[in-house]
C-alpha cells in the first residue's frame, strides 16, 4: 500500500471514528503539495478535531467573544457569511433552509492528525494513546449510496440571465465595478450518508481546503481549492481565486485552456479588481508598507478546473490579534465583489437565499495565534432532520461578463457535486 492508498484509508477511519461525537471536523489537504496544511500543522495530511471541551455558538457580538474563547487554545470553527451584519451596517433577510449558526468554535477533547506517510499522531486527547489508536484501528468504513437526487436550481435559467443584465447595469452606472452573484441548487427528501458523500466528494474532486464539519444534524462537506487566510507568526497570506476554466480530455487540450484562462483580460481584470480589495482589507491590520502581491495570476489545476490564483501577503503591526486581521478582512473580497459594502448590499437583492455557511470559511487557530481558514465554496450543506441538501456556485460579474457564459460557468462548477449527487432532473427549469 503506496502513502495515498494509506492516507485514504486513513481519512475514512477517522471519519468513522469521530462520527460518535456530536461534532467534530476534518482538515484535508489532499496530499496536494501547493497547498498544505500549515501552521503547527504542516507536516500533516489531515488533522481530526473531535467531541467538545469547551464550544462557542452564536452571539451578540462574535468577533469579540471569539477573541477570548480561541486565547492560548486549540480551537477548530466556522464563520458564516452573514457576519458581515457585525461589520458592516447591514442585514440577512433572504429565506434559509440549512439553518448552520452564524458561528461556531470548539475546543476539541481529542486532535488526530496524519502524517504525510500515512502514520497517526495523537496531538491532544484525554484517553491512553494506545486505547485511542486501538479504536481507529478496529474502525471500518461502510459505504452508503444514496439514491439519485432530484437536484433543483432556486433561480431558472432565464431568471439568472436576467439579473447578470441588471447587475451588469448596477456596474455601468457606477454602484459596483464587480459583483459574485451566486445561485443554489437544492434537493428536498435528500437521505444521504455525510460520511460516504464526502469521501466520494473527495474523490471525484480532491482539493487542498477541503473539510467535513459534523454539528450535531448539520454538515458541511466541502471540497474547497480556496485559502481564505493563513496567519504564521506575524505573517499573513490570502490566496484569492478568481478565473475559471474547465479542464481538457487530453494534455494539448489541457495546455491549451491553461493558457487561454492565463491569457484572458476579463479573468485578469476580475482577479486584479479582488487583489486590490483583499490590498487593502489586509493594509488595515498591516505594518506599513508590508503589504505584497505575491504571486499574480497563477494557473492551478484542479481535477475539473483551472482556477486563476494570486497571493497577497502582509506583516501584522504589533499589538494586533489574529481575530483582528480576520474580521478587517471579512467576509472575504473573492466572494463579494467591490466596492465590497455596496456589493453585499446588491448580493442581498439579487440572490434568493441566505447564504449561511457557504462562502464562509472553516479552519482552526493555534495556541500560537496562527491559524488557517478556507472559503467554503465547491461545498454540500445538509440538514439531516429537514432532509434538505444544499450548494451554491457562483461568478464574478463585470462590465464585460456575458450572461450565458457566467451561467455556464456556474455548471462547470458544480459539475462534481452533480456528479456525487448523480442528480436526476435538469437545471433549465424556466
Amino acid at each position: 500500500m503506496n502513502f495515498s492508498e494509506k492516507i485514504f484509508e486513513a481519512k475514512k477511519r477517522l471519519l468513522s471514528w469521530g462520527n460518535q461525537f456530536g461534532i467534530f471536523a476534518l482538515i484535508d489537504s489532499n496530499e496536494l503539495s501547493q497547498n498544505p496544511i500549515e501552521t503547527e500543522f504542516g507536516q500533516y495530511a489531515l488533522v481530526l478535531a473531535a467531541d467538545v471541551d469547551a464550544e462557542m455558538c452564536e452571539s451578540e457580538a462574535p468577533f469579540s467573544e471569539l477573541q477570548a474563547f480561541v486565547s492560548n487554545q486549540y480551537a477548530f470553527g466556522f464563520l458564516g457569511y452573514d457576519l458581515k451584519n457585525y461589520v458592516e451596517d447591514l442585514t440577512s433577510t433572504n429565506p434559509d433552509g440549512v439553518g448552520f449558526p452564524d458561528i461556531h468554535f470548539f475546543i476539541p477533547k481529542h486532535i488526530i492528525a496524519v502524517d504525510n506517510a500515512g502514520s497517526f499522531k495523537i496531538l491532544k486527547s484525554d484517553k491512553d494513546i494506545a486505547t485511542i489508536l486501538d479504536e481507529i484501528s478496529r474502525c471500518q468504513f461502510e459505504a452508503k449510496p444514496h439514491n439519485p437526487l432530484a437536484v433543483e436550481s432556486r433561480i431558472s435559467h432565464s431568471e439568472y440571465i436576467d439579473s447578470v443584465k441588471r447587475i451588469k447595469e448596477h456596474i455601468r452606472r457606477g454602484d459596483i465595478y464587480e459583483m459574485n452573484f451566486c445561485q443554489e441548487f437544492f434537493a428536498t427528501a435528500a437521505d444521504i450518508d455525510p460520511l460516504t458523500t464526502y469521501i466520494e466528494l473527495s474523490t471525484v474532486s480532491p482539493t487542498p481546503f477541503a473539510c467535513f464539519y459534523k454539528l450535531h444534524d448539520r454538515y458541511l462537506i466541502s471540497a474547497s481549492p480556496e485559502r481564505f487566510l493563513l496567519k504564521q507568526g506575524s505573517r499573513v497570506i490570502s490566496q484569492p481565486i478568481k478565473g475559471t476554466i474547465r479542464r481538457g480530455s487530453t494534455p494539448a487540450e489541457d495546455e491549451m485552456l491553461k493558457q487561454e484562462l492565463r491569457s484572458n483580460p476579463k479573468e485578469q481584470s476580475e482577479n486584479v479588481m479582488i487583489v486590490d480589495l483583499v490590498r487593502n482589507d489586509l493594509s488595515r491590520t498591516a505594518k506599513d508598507g508590508s503589504v505584497n502581491v505575491t504571486e499574480l495570476f497563477g494557473i492551478y489545476p484542479f481535477r475539473q478546473v483551472f482556477q486563476m490564483i494570486s497571493t497577497v501577503e502582509s506583516e501584522v503591526k504589533e499589538g494586533i490579534s489574529g481575530v483582528e486581521v480576520i474580521r478587517d478582512a471579512y467576509p472575504m473580497g473573492s466572494m463579494t465583489g467591490a466596492p465590497k459594502v455596496s456589493a453585499m448590499q446588491l448580493i442581498e437583492k439579487y440572490e434568493k437565499t441566505k447564504r449561511g455557511l457557504y462562502s464562509g470559511a472553516v479552519g482552526y487557530f493555534t495556541p500560537s495565534g496562527s491559524f488557517d481558514f478556507n472559503v467554503v465554496i465547491r461545498s454540500i450543506l445538509y440538514n439531516q432532520p429537514a432532509r434538505y441538501l444544499s450548494f451554491s456556485v457562483g461568478g464574478a460579474i463585470t462590465f464585460s461578463s456575458d450572461p450565458e457564459a457566467e451561467y455556464n460557468e456556474c455548471l462547470v462548477k458544480a459539475k462534481a457535486i452533480m456528479e456525487v449527487l448523480d442528480k436526476k432532473s435538469g437545471q433549465h427549469n424556466d
